[in-house]
């Protein structure tokens, strides 16, 4: 099991500094979700935890390695993402697709194997699109392409999920049940899940900790009921709001309170 640690970490890109000095620890086996407005840092987090990024200053440690010591392919054999946005240029079917998240395990021109095959197929099965393997990817709806990339992220065996804006663009009965596969593999399979959400709502619903981050810092850090609170809230998002108390769970529930012209009455 994968713990991750973020140690005083700054980064940059050319245009100014995104995050300031970050310290993090996400222990093995929680499911955390990561909030903010835009530009907030979220993205910019889980590359860095990816080792797509490199920090400008502090350290990122994986399981208690440095991350910048390790190579490529050690990374790739622990974590896995799923990108906001996934383009597959080519004509690949469904299992072409899952297969590619085979590929830290492959020798270099070596073809998959046999339990390269049944990793894919188990993935599949999880995530309940077994039925469309043999689909084309550019042929698949919004809310199946991304059971694809969530498939082909399983298909590494990670010990810890990455996860960018993971229900963006889809209806709330998909984006539900992104969720309750992502829940379902972190309470069954004690899979690391960080996911970067836009949805307040169901990040409250979804995950046990959440992080709140404005203008690269870290604003809150607790449960829902601790970090999602009406002051914060506004003083993060600038958003008139009231917290009330979900009708089954009991979790913050977020009402946006409109203003002037958008208030209609019935």
């Amino acid at each position: 099991m994968v713990g991750l640690q973020f140690r005083q970490v700054y980064f940059s890109y050319l245009d100014g500094l995104v995050l300031h000095n970050i310290d993090l620890s996400i222990k093995a086996g929680e499911m955390v979700g990561l909030l903010g407005p835009n530009g907030s840092g979220k993205t910019t987090l889980l590359k860095l935890a990816s080792g797509i990024l490199k920090p400008a200053q502090g350290e990122i440690k994986l399981d208690g390695s440095s991350i910048s010591q390790l190579s490529r392919k050690s990374i790739a054999r622990n974590v896995a993402v799923v990108p906001q946005q996934f383009h597959m240029p080519f004509a690949f079917t469904t299992s072409e697709v899952v297969m590619l998240g085979r590929t830290p395990f492959l020798r270099a021109l070596a073809e998959e194997s046999e339990a390269d095959r049944r990793v894919v197929n188990d993935a599949l099965e999880l995530v309940g699109i077994r039925e469309l393997a043999q689909r084309r990817f550019d042929e698949l709806s919004g809310g199946e392409r991304q059971k694809v990339i969530l498939a082909m992220a399983l298909a590494q065996q990670p010990k810890l999920l990455l996860l960018d804006e993971p229900t963006v663009h889809l209806d709330i009965a998909h984006q539900m049940e992104i969720l309750e596969l992502v829940r379902g593999l972190n309470m069954g399979r004690g899979l690391t899940v960080i996911a970067a959400m836009h949805d307040l709502n169901l990040a409250s619903l979804y995950f046990d900790r959440l992080i709140l981050l404005k203008e690269g810092r870290v604003w809150a850090d607790g449960t829902p009921t601790q970090v999602l609170t009406e002051a914060r809230i506004s003083e993060v998002f600038s958003a008139s709001v009231r917290v009330e108390q979900h009708p089954l769970t009991g979790v913050p529930h977020i009402v946006v309170m409109p203003k002037g012209s958008a208030i209609k009455r019935q």
